[in-house]
């Protein structure tokens, strides 16, 4: 084999592993979740401390993040008062399309827009949406991506359930 022919090989099999390495470096059960403060969002954030957080990935472009917005809404009214914020992240470039879909769906809980995807780019989002449930310490508990109806509300409901049954972070 020609040295040509073996650097490029060489080469190729460095881009791959490469790409698998950062594939693997996507959130985990058990992380840090990103300070939500440093993110650089546009909007207001709701309180965290202490609480137990749903952050919601999503983008107006995405049919299973509309599908998925009455959920939301249902899961801020059941568990709302018992500790549980929610905070849906848009990932539309946009300022239009993200005030838009707010018109047309009026979330209950809070949503802001991260414009430079920052946040998302910091947790390896892999598709939209995809949805985080961090305890009250801000580690990630449940990592949930796309949305099939009942069966993801399940699994969330499941999840959040799970995170508030934790003692409290001191």
């Amino acid at each position: 084999m020609s040295s040509r022919k073996l650097v490029a090989l060489l080469a190729a099999g460095f881009l791959f592993a490469a790409a698998f390495s950062f594939a693997r470096a996507e959130l985990v059960r058990g992380a840090a979740f990103p300070s939500l403060a440093d993110a650089q969002l546009e909007g207001a954030l709701p309180e965290t401390r202490g609480r137990v957080v749903l952050v919601d990935f999503w983008a107006s472009w995405c049919a299973p993040c509309k599908a998925s917005f009455p959920a939301l809404g249902q899961l801020h009214a059941d568990y709302g008062a018992r500790g549980v914020t929610i905070l849906g992240v848009s990932e539309d470039d946009r300022a239009k399309d993200y005030a838009a879909f707010l018109k047309k769906y009026a979330p209950p809980f809070a949503t802001v827009r991260d414009a430079a995807h920052k946040l998302a780019g910091a947790v390896k989002v892999p598709a939209m949406p995809t949805t985080v449930v961090l305890g009250r310490d801000g580690r990630v508990r449940a990592i949930f991506t796309g949305y099939h109806g009942g069966e993801t509300e399940k699994s969330i409901r499941a999840a959040l359930d799970q995170a508030l049954a934790e003692s409290p972070a001191s």
